[in-house]
């Protein structure tokens, strides 16, 4: 009988899904001690606890350990096997915070994973993941880095708050992603999303999963085109739209005229129970790299009320810090570039990002630890070919990674 690898021990609740996804991809064990072990309410919180159900119930054979307090996790991972799966996040995080890692878990599936996820649908904390500023770099960057001869591009079906729109590009045929209610962050959430994908199989019949080399790099490209821009107001006042509309336009129109923003106003019972409103915007280059931003209103009765024209303002502002930091992937991204990078063909991956996030340095520390993989990382300095903030590029030699959860036909 082969040996179990050696289990990875970590203190504290910080990056837990990080540890979590990568553990499940490398099949390395993981122990977590200490998890708030001096706080007040020590131990893991609701949101955590549901996402680890979550990783249970896309895996099989999966095995967790959880202690009376809640401070010691161990987790040793099982095969993933998808399927047709609910889940209940918790009304603490949004559907994002679990979106998130199902996006760098859902190509490796032995099945094709149809899950419903059932709760708060955007908040302050986490990227909301089923809006433009997101999924547009996210399937984008998915696209280019899998195979083309094998992953079809095709129409994904994107309902936004009940909006329909049609995108041009898919992470492959058959995958979409279907946001049916919305519900800001309190206890009374009623939003779901539905996300349906395919393992992708990057190579001409067969069902094991190989990844492409990555190569993503740009010497030029500081001409920025239009993208479909989303504001979404729900049981508000209508002008509330257009207050944020022009707001953004007095930024943004100072670059570039032609900019589209959509509105999307929700009212009665398909608008959820609880009032707000948000911005999305999406940049796209001249070499087509999407960059995104976005914000969403405090709850009502929680926090500070926000103004319609300073989240405009906000929310654009944003958006033009993430042009100004460049790279072929905004920063909410970086970190599934390089995991691909990491699991690509055992062959030099490069990609030029921006300033690196401490999310994205955490997570090259993680690679290292259950991958055994480390970066080259090369400064590039703003010049004429690289305007904006100083550039990083990174290199790395996958490891070759075949999705073997999936059972060859």
């Amino acid at each position: 009988m082969a040996s179990q690898p050696h289990s990875l021990s970590y203190v504290g609740c910080n990056f837990l899904r990080q540890r979590l996804v990568l553990s499940t991809l490398s099949g390395r064990p993981v122990k977590i001690r200490k998890i708030r072990a001096k706080e007040e309410n020590p131990g893991l919180r609701d949101f955590e606890a549901s996402f680890i159900r979550l990783i249970d119930k896309v895996t099989n054979g999966s095995r967790i350990e959880i202690n009376q307090t809640g401070t010691t996790l161990y987790y040793q991972p099982g095969l993933l096997s998808g399927g047709v799966l609910e889940h209940d996040c918790s009304p603490h995080r949004s559907i994002g915070y679990y979106l998130e890692s199902l996006l760098c878990l859902a190509p490796f599936m032995k099945h094709p994973l149809r899950i419903v996820l059932r709760g708060v649908t955007n908040d302050q904390v986490d990227p909301s993941d089923y809006t433009d500023a997101k999924i547009k770099p996210t399937v984008h960057l998915k696209q280019r880095t899998c195979n083309t001869n094998s992953v079809t591009v095709a129409k994904a079906l994107y309902i936004i708050y009940s909006a329909a729109v049609q995108l041009q590009a898919s992470l492959q045929k058959g995958s979409s992603l279907i946001v049916q209610k919305e519900a800001n962050k309190n206890t009374s959430s009623n939003g779901s999303l539905n996300l349906t994908t395919v393992a992708m199989n990057c190579v001409s019949d067969s069902s094991v999963l190989n990844l492409k080399t990555v190569v993503l790099l740009r010497k030029r490209d500081n001409e920025k085109r239009n993208a479909p821009q989303r504001r979404y107001s729900v049981r508000v006042s209508p002008q509330i739209a257009n207050r944020i509309v022009d707001s953004a336009r007095s930024i943004l129109n100072k670059f570039i005229p032609d900019i589209y923003i959509y509105t999307d106003h929700m009212k009665g019972t398909s608008s959820g129970k609880s009032p707000g409103f948000g911005l999305s915007l999406v940049a796209e280059t001249t070499n087509g790299t999407f960059l995104g931003a976005e914000l969403a209103s405090n709850p009502q009765g929680q926090g500070t009320a926000v103004l319609p024209e300073e989240l405009g303002l906000n929310c654009a502002k944003l958006l033009l810090e993430e042009i100004y930091r460049g790279g072929c992937v905004d920063s909410t991204n970086q970190s599934l570039v390089l995991l691909l990078m990491t699991l690509g063909q055992p062959d030099v991956s490069k990609v030029l990002l921006g300033p690196l996030s401490p999310y994205t340095i955490e997570f090259l520390r993680h690679l290292r630890s259950f991958f055994q993989i480390m970066f080259k990382i090369e400064t590039k300095p703003s010049h004429e070919e690289l305007q904006g903030g100083e550039k990083v590029l990174m290199t790395c030699v996958g490891i070759g990674f075949s999705n073997l959860s999936k059972t060859i036909k």
